[in-house]
């Protein structure tokens, strides 16, 4: 890993203090992450390959970062206020997002740091044709786990703003 490598992300671990400060669901939070994100996977991912086994690392990676993201939306504590609903990360949430770029970043670390022919030979074994593979399944990953967990907050917020059925008049 490279200092940009460390930046990205550290920007994208800091996500979390927005999320733990508490704000209103707006488009802000809506967009921020998901740019974020896609600026990282439009920096790393120059292909996703499909050969041998890529293709089943790849979507593996993006289910665990999938189930993260539900958990981590799941989580997240919303209350209905006066200008709408906000949103505050609890510790379970902020630790699963902090648990998903902290096991790709020690991935990356260990690679760099002497599990490099570990990592090939599991590759080897696996059929797991370039590093580029690796590389694409830990970008999917952070975008599942960035999309799912904004997927639910956001389907929890509009129930939560939504007047119950109770309270709604019959149609006749």
């Amino acid at each position: 890993m490279n200092i940009t490598d460390y930046i990205v992300n550290g920007i994208l671990v800091l996500l979390v203090v927005r999320q733990v400060r508490g704000s209103r669901l707006d488009l802000v939070n809506l967009v921020l992450p998901v740019v974020l994100v896609s600026g990282t996977a439009v920096y790393y991912l120059r292909s996703v390959p499909t050969e041998g086994n890529d293709l089943v690392l790849e979507l593996v990676l993006a289910g665990a970062g999938a189930a993260l993201g539900v958990l981590c939306g799941l989580t997240t504590h919303l209350t209905r206020k006066a200008d709408g609903v906000h949103a505050k990360a609890g510790i379970a949430a902020a630790a699963l997002w902090v648990g998903g770029m902290a096991f790709r970043t020690v991935f990356a670390f260990a690679d760099d740091h002497g599990a490099g022919d570990s990592i090939a030979g599991f590759s080897r074994d696996h059929q797991i044709s370039s590093a580029q593979a690796w590389v694409a399944a830990f970008v999917l990953m952070a975008l599942a786990e960035a999309v799912a967990r904004l997927v639910v907050i956001r389907y929890r917020g509009y129930r939560l703003a939504s007047p119950s059925r109770a309270a709604r008049p019959v149609a006749a």
